[in-house]
């Protein structure tokens, strides 16, 4: 792979690249493993981008997952028909989920939620406005991050489906935890979650809550699933993809679409060289927070706001002023320290991507 374009040396660094060619294919590759489009619940948090969600919508893919309302608003205003947004709302959030379904009546605004209070507040703000939305009970099958727990679920959906303003439709559940190396362990691990799902479902279904929706999984789990017709698949980052999931999923056959462009600004000492991309540029979340592409004996040493020391050894560093290309570990956080992307395809520089909701607030 050459992530090196024509122009490129026109083009301050750091700056966050995006290959649509790798991009429109890795989209294919997910379509073809679900089986369809129209199986997939993409979540857009990796990109962040209006643009993004317009190619995919192209592609067929009709249902967009969020972390924020901004993310949101982003699909709404491209006219996604589905909408979910993955985040329990609390406070002011509240309000204003009401008025992007009161703005955006083309889109079908989906709500999840583990706190029978909160639901009420926001039930209680839906049916004001008369704008109810659909419910999905979030779940928490073992990342204790959100959700509720598999053994109070059947309860909480029975209260749940009586909160005037609000559909309950049936069950959100992202087993991100489930971050195991061996693919046949990880599908095990995430079957032997959607089994006690399913006792759920057919449990509320004999008395009388339907469960018509099951959305499951994320990008790791994203595979594990797909034997499961009745399921909803949720990947995000697979659509772009990073070093850390090639790294950690070698059964993914997903190719990272996305480079941060960088710089050499000095030699500071024999066998270092430092690029102009400190953790201001890239998500530093990780230990290891990238690879520089054909560099593999390259090796970190120190990084701060605006540098990156690295060492190589038995060659000469990379001469002053050379571009460089690193994978990014976590894409997700990277792309949202951009204002924009560049876009390239066929080695050509074609498109400048706005980073659409990368703030929370428009």
């Amino acid at each position: 792979m050459n992530y090196h374009f024509r122009g490129e040396e026109t083009i301050e660094s750091p700056a966050l690249v995006y290959y649509r060619d790798i991009i429109e294919e890795n989209t294919a590759k997910a379509i073809a493993m679900a089986g369809g489009a129209e199986r997939l619940w993409t979540h857009i948090k990796t990109h962040k981008t209006a643009a993004l969600v317009r190619m995919q919508m192209n592609r067929g893919i009709t249902r967009f997952k969020c972390a924020t309302l901004m993310e949101a608003e982003t699909c709404a205003r491209e006219e996604a028909p589905h909408v979910l947004l993955a985040y329990p709302l609390i406070g002011p959030a509240i309000n204003r989920f009401v008025r992007l379904r009161e703005r955006y009546r083309s889109t079908l605004f989906w709500a999840i939620g583990d706190n029978l209070g909160q639901l009420e507040l926001l039930g209680k703000a839906l049916a004001k406005s008369q704008t109810p939305v659909n419910l999905l009970a979030d779940i928490n099958a073992g990342m204790d991050r959100t959700g509720v727990p598999l053994e109070n679920l059947e309860d909480f959906c029975l209260a749940a489906a009586k909160i005037t303003g609000l559909i309950f439709k049936g069950f959100h559940c992202y087993d991100g935890h489930l971050g195991i190396k061996d693919l046949a362990e990880r599908k095990a691990a995430a079957g032997s979650i959607a089994k006690r799902l399913f006792a759920v479902k057919v449990s509320l279904e004999k008395k009388g809550i339907e469960i018509p929706v099951i959305v499951l999984g994320g990008s790791p789990t994203f595979p594990c699933h797909i034997d499961m017709p009745e399921v909803y698949l949720s990947p995000g980052t697979v659509f772009v993809y990073d070093n850390g999931y090639q790294t950690k999923f070698p059964d993914l056959d997903f190719v990272p679409g996305a480079a941060v462009m960088s710089r050499v600004i000095s030699h500071p000492a024999a066998g270092l060289f430092t690029l102009d991309t400190g953790y201001k540029a890239i998500a530093s979340d990780q230990t290891d927070r990238g690879i520089i592409h054909g560099l593999p004996q390259a090796k970190p040493v120190a990084q701060s706001e605006e540098h990156w020391v690295w060492r190589i050894e038995d060659r000469e560093p990379p001469p002053i002023g050379a571009v460089l290309y690193i994978i990014p570990t976590h894409i997700c956080p990277t792309s949202a320290l951009y204002p924009g992307i560049y876009v390239v395809s066929g080695g050509e520089l074609v498109n400048y991507w706005e980073v659409s909701a990368r703030n929370r607030l428009p």
